[in-house]
């Protein structure tokens, strides 16, 4: 390969493949509230949800409380941690024979709750261990220091700790105009305080938003690059029941292309540093809930592109770094 896969990171680790489970302890996110107005304009109000945790996903509705729309349906399992746990080990161990698991915490926003609150979640959680990582996914403006403390708190528990943060862009007037919430100030500072703590930093990135080009892509490669471990790349997909699908389907922004995203993954990696971690290289919005695009192929047939474009174009992960 011609990046540092997630995988191969996992094996070389811990001397085996390790699958995460992903549970939703139901936190919602500070940036779905009347104040923010609904939410990021790419968010459909579902959350990230594991395939095997999603129940009765039906259409979207008219929610006052968030001043816009949301998904109808279940998107999630309701029965509580142990239940999510026990689901997610059977699915894993069923489809990949799984024998070693990280707790994921991956829906929502997973510190916007009170310090006790998050601690009792937590810790009821690891109890369905044992688990060989606690996966955190967070914003950079719900990440205080008592409970970057609180999360820092488990290594001495002799769990691996990961955060991972929603960046997006580095560009602050596309962090604007997505109502993102927060700027790369932020994010900096929050991914400072977390690589201080001495944890494993995962940054969320998305390419092709409206308004950016490749400088936009190798700018925010720059910013990842300055204190993420791992990074999660996706183009931008449209989902129903959000801002982006009225503004996509009114003709007021467009999509890259299959080319053109292959081209932005590429150029993207190459400004990397060369040992940060690539965990995702594009979207994966259920069909049912996915707009546009629609042609680009599945998760294996789009690494396989990708690999015999940058080995025909002589590029590798950080080729094109420089380290400032």
């Amino acid at each position: 390969m011609r990046w540092n896969t997630y995988s191969d990171y996992l094996r070389e680790k811990y001397g085996m493949s390790v699958f995460r489970i992903g549970v939703d302890a139901l936190f919602s996110c500070p940036n779905r509230t009347k104040e923010r107005k609904g939410g990021c304009a790419f968010c459909d109000g579902t959350g990230a949800v594991s395939v095997y945790q999603r129940t009765g996903e039906g259409g979207f509705r008219h929610d006052s409380e968030y001043n816009g729309i949301v998904a109808e349906g279940n998107t999630a399992y309701k029965g509580g941690m142990k239940e999510q746990i026990e689901k997610g080990k059977e699915f894993l161990k069923r489809r990949y024979k799984a024998e070693a698991y990280s707790l994921y915490f991956q829906s929502f926003t997973n510190t916007y709750a009170p310090l006790e609150r998050l601690r009792e979640v937590y810790d009821s959680a690891l109890e369905y261990g044992p688990f060989k990582e606690l996966i955190i996914s967070t914003r950079p403006d719900c990440l205080e220091d008592e409970k970057l403390c609180l999360i820092a708190g488990y290594k001495e528990k002799g769990l691996d700790v990961e955060i991972e943060l929603g960046l997006q862009s580095a560009n602050d007037k596309t962090l604007e105009y997505i109502n993102r919430g927060h700027d790369t100030a932020c994010y900096l500072d929050a991914a400072r305080r977390v690589r201080e703590k001495g944890l494993f930093l995962s940054t969320h990135v998305i390419l092709g938003l409206p308004g950016e080009g490749m400088e936009d892509f190798m700018r925010t490669a720059e910013v990842v690059s300055l204190y993420s471990n791992a990074v999660k790349i996706h183009n931008l997909d449209i989902a129903g029941g959000t801002r982006f699908a009225d503004e996509y389907l009114n003709g007021r922004i467009r999509l890259l292309s299959l080319d053109e995203y292959l081209e932005a993954v590429e150029l993207f990696i190459a400004h990397l540093r060369p040992d940060i971690i690539i965990q995702r290289l594009k979207s994966e919005t259920p069909s049912h809930r996915l707009i546009a695009p629609r042609d680009f192929p599945d998760k294996s047939k789009f690494i396989a592109m990708l690999e015999k474009k940058m080995e025909e174009d002589g590029l590798m992960e950080g080729s094109l770094y420089e380290k400032t």
